[in-house]
């Protein structure tokens, strides 16, 4: 019925836990944005889950990466897919506690239990040698099955030097742009803009 459907989208939204409640006919397309209408509506079939296929978000703070990343969150879970957002402090911070208090395992099998993983401001948290194996870990369990959506400030290139271990920054790498849709998002921060 329409009333457990609803029901359904409104416990992924919950559990998600979004950090803006966006959605996708709210971004803004704009060939200065660097982004199309068709590019939107391209994703908004959710198919990249479907196929396993990652979504690469990179840009200046401020020019919506993360209200975009959780616009596809939210249409995620409105086609019925589970859904977790975390921003990188709070990944960091989630692994390490697991790995204290013996959760670690359990961590792993629910985070590759979620159709589509969002990793908000990657590249702003130091990744020691734990969190870099947890983190290929996690993208191998996830690779070509389950989607994940990584939203950084620094440009791709810079990605190997962030992540800092030249073999495990290979294989992560490797697990994250094989077959990724990759977005540059381009022009000024939307923040100024909204102050104005």
């Amino acid at each position: 019925t329409q009333h457990r459907q609803l029901q359904r989208t409104d416990l992924l939204l919950r559990t998600a836990k979004l950090r803006y409640r966006a959605t996708l006919d709210q971004i803004t397309c704009s060939p200065l944005r660097n982004l199309t209408k068709d590019k939107i509506a391209f994703l908004a079939d959710c198919s990249f889950i479907q196929n396993g296929q990652n979504i690469l978000i990179t840009g200046a703070t401020g020019c919506g990466k993360s209200y975009l990343a959780c616009a596809l969150g939210s249409q995620a879970c409105l086609m019925g897919y589970r859904t977790i957002y975390l921003n990188m402090n709070r990944f960091v911070e989630k692994l390490g506690q697991a790995k204290l208090d013996g959760t670690f395992i359990k961590l792993l099998n629910q985070l590759e239990k979620v159709r589509l993983l969002i990793l908000d401001d990657f590249g702003l948290q130091p990744l020691d040698q734990n969190m870099r194996i947890a983190l290929l870990q996690i993208l191998e369990d996830r690779h070509q099955i389950k989607s994940t959506v990584i939203a950084s400030q620094l440009p791709l290139n810079k990605w190997y030097e962030y992540i800092n271990e030249p073999t495990i920054a290979d294989a992560i790498m490797d697990r994250l742009t094989e077959n990724a849709h990759k977005i540059e998002l381009k022009g000024e921060s939307l923040r100024i803009k909204k102050i104005n």
